[in-house]
């Protein structure tokens, strides 16, 4: 069978152009004409096409796609081989670059929109990404988890800082509050608890009493954010927690 420029161009993804052109270097010459002097494409050509094809995928210049394919001693299935070797150190490196931009794209749901220059200046030697893989699991699902995402994202680092210092200011005032003698169950402490909650609604999501009552109840089972509120004042996790029970109480 033969086939003209256009089927070709169809079979192979390229333009009648690039053909004419691989034509005119002497790269890939159809063997033969129609009656009208059109150019006519054996199996064979189709074949020669694949090979340059492959090639030229693989950053191989014109002119070292014909001295390969040329070459008298050449096997045919020597390309192949070659080819594949190619191919797949390519896939090796295209995979790495996949890696590399998911992490982005990980990065950016948790909605950490920062240089590695800031994220050092916002989070110091703490990874904000660290636990990114566990909260989409046990969160991911729920509207809080994505209204978190979308705030987040849009945050700078100033915005960041801002929040940061928010913290650092309500560590402060509740270490002191703490060390004036005040239970859990007073009403400075049920306030801080309710400024508490305010300020997750205000940064990341809608922080009902009921759901603040469960963060509450995690500040002292997992040690990690335990960690986090007794860096703040030794036992601030647990009297936080019935500062927070308190106020949702007062509030029922």
């Amino acid at each position: 069978m033969s086939y003209s420029v256009g089927q070709v161009a169809g079979f192979a993804g390229v333009t009648v152009r690039t053909l004419h052109h691989y034509d005119e270097i002497g790269l890939l010459a159809p063997v033969g004409r129609s009656h009208a002097g059109h150019r006519r494409y054996s199996d064979a050509d189709l074949d020669r096409l694949q090979q340059i094809l492959f090639y030229r995928e693989l950053g191989f210049p014109l002119d070292e796609v014909a001295a390969l394919l040329d070459d008298p001693d050449a096997d045919p299935r020597a390309h192949l081989r070659r080819q594949h070797e190619l191919l797949t150190a390519r896939i090796g490196e295209l995979q790495k670059m996949a890696e590399a931009v998911e992490h982005a794209m990980e990065a950016r749901k948790m909605g950490i929109n920062l240089t590695p220059e800031e994220k050092f200046e916002v989070f110091g030697d703490k990874n904000p990404e660290q636990y990114a893989d566990e909260a989409r699991e046990r969160w991911g699902g729920t509207d809080s988890y994505a209204e978190s995402q979308r705030r987040a994202a849009r945050y700078t680092k100033d915005d960041w800082k801002r929040m940061q210092a928010e913290v650092a200011d309500w560590g402060e005032r509740y270490d002191s509050l703490m060390a004036a003698g005040e239970p859990p169950t007073g009403e400075r402490a049920m306030d801080m608890a309710e400024e508490h909650r305010q300020h997750i609604t205000k940064w990341f999501y809608e922080c009902g009493f009921e759901i603040h009552c469960g963060l509450g109840e995690m500040y002292v089972a997992d040690e990690r954010f335990k960690e986090f509120y007794e860096s703040m004042r030794p036992g601030l996790a647990e009297h936080l927690r019935g500062a927070i029970l308190a106020n949702a109480a007062r509030h029922a």
